[in-house]
């Protein structure tokens, strides 16, 4: 049995209805893993669990705020009544505010609190409340691995994201407090990390890094510029490193932070 067989295991992908949690979701069910698809959207849930379908994967939707913890232990009770087991969790679920972004002519004192707490709320708090909730499963089973979504914007301050920028940074700390509370409380074979994606074009960042015409905007020439790469990513990319922490290839890796971003954070720029 090779070590990266992740055959027969059970994972949920939280915001698995969006681009990233959808094409995690999709990869994870053509190598063989069950997957809950949960979403905010009876729609986009259903868009995503019928692609895992016709590709002949097994899955199941739910549609859940992952901000409300009520919703998340229904979503878990559903999982464990169907599978009987919770091996992966993928937090995907966060992502930015316009009111949160400053423009370039704004400064801090001209963003919005009120989006800057949305922003900060969904994706901080939006991965510790599935980890605590799905989490306690993998505690009880005495094995797991929660992989959670970090961001370059912890790496150095990056301008106009200060919301998305703190949350990140929380999630990362998150993620190493967690694995070693897991690692010396439950089991060892109970891992948690975080994935720091680089530079992606999605539905989300799409016009603050391409213009209408789909040329580079000088924001896009800057990232490029810091990227050894030369080039953004493509939103596969980032499947193999899933599917390394979800596998026993990784059984003696916890609290850590990987980076898939052609370089970014690893070059000065000069």
């Amino acid at each position: 049995m090779s070590l990266f067989d992740i055959r027969g295991k059970v994972a949920v992908v939280t915001g698995g209805s969006g681009t990233l949690g959808g094409s995690i979701s999709k990869y994870l069910a053509n190598e063989g893993v069950k997957v809950a698809v949960v979403g905010r959207t009876q729609e986009n849930v259903d868009l995503r669990l019928g692609k895992i379908e016709k590709a002949g994967g097994i899955g199941m939707g739910l549609v859940v705020d992952v901000l409300n913890v009520e919703e998340l232990k229904q979503a878990r009770e559903t999982i464990l009544k169907e599978w009987g087991r919770i091996d992966i969790l993928v937090n995907t679920a966060g992502g930015n505010l316009p009111g949160a972004t400053l423009t370039e002519d704004q400064t801090v004192f001209d963003m919005k609190i009120k989006d800057f707490n949305k922003v900060t709320d969904l994706n901080l708090n939006g991965t510790v409340y599935p980890s605590l909730v799905f989490g306690e499963v993998m505690g009880e089973q005495k094995s797991g691995s929660i992989i959670n979504i970090s961001s370059m914007a912890t790496m150095s301050s990056i301008t106009r994201v200060p919301g998305y920028s703190v949350a990140k940074s929380g999630v990362e700390i998150f993620t190493k407090w967690l694995a070693m509370e897991m690692a010396t409380k439950f089991s060892e074979k109970v891992r948690v990390n975080a994935i720091a994606p680089g530079f992606f074009i999605s539905t989300q960042n799409q016009k603050v890094l391409l213009n209408e015409d789909g040329s580079l905007t000088e924001r896009s020439k800057k990232v490029i510029a810091k990227t050894p790469m030369g080039r953004f990513g493509s939103i596969d990319e980032l499947n193999g490193a899933v599917h390394y922490l979800s596998s026993d290839a990784a059984s003696f890796v916890t609290g850590t932070i990987i980076p898939v971003d052609g370089g970014f954070s690893s070059f000065s720029g000069i």
